[in-house]
């Protein structure tokens, strides 16, 4: 048995949306995310709605290998969402959003937890700063809302 510390690295980011949470949360969902993500295609979603549910497993293309992504919570009343991405010999990762109203539609508190898996995680662990975050959560929330008050994702 090998027990190692953790490389790891913990980003927050709150998003301002010009949406109530009622009409952003069914957007937090691996089918729906193609709606306002321009290329958003992942190659396998297993649920039993069709939709973002509890225990809803889904995969994202990754280099070295795919991602596989698992909701673990998904509590649509108390806008919350939480899930695990495994890159295998990459990164574990947890991912949590809670939505909350705010003056002019919404909040999103996006958390993203990214555990190194070996060398390679290490490398993405150190690159994944501050304001490597900072950019990538503008970027969605700037294509979140641009789809919340166009109906139509944002061509790049």
């Amino acid at each position: 048995m090998q027990i190692i510390k953790p490389v790891r690295a913990t980003r927050s980011y709150t998003q301002r949306l010009v949406a109530d949470p009622a009409a952003v949360f069914p957007l937090l969902c691996p089918v729906r995310e193609a709606d306002w993500i321009e290329g958003w295609d992942p190659p396998l979603v297993v649920s039993s709605s069709g939709f973002a549910e509890p225990d809803c497993v889904f995969t994202t293309s990754a280099e070295p290998v795919d991602a596989v992504w698992y909701i673990t919570r998904h509590e649509p009343s108390a806008g919350f969402v939480e899930m695990l991405k495994i890159t295998p010999g990459v990164t574990a990762c947890r991912l949590t959003i809670q939505l909350r109203p705010a003056p002019g539609g919404s909040e999103a508190a996006i958390t993203y937890s990214h555990t190194s898996l070996g060398p390679e995680g290490d490398a993405f662990v150190a690159s994944f700063t501050e304001e490597f975050y900072r950019k990538f959560m503008q970027d969605w929330e700037t294509r979140i809302n641009y789809y919340l008050r166009h109906g139509t994702a944002l061509k790049a």
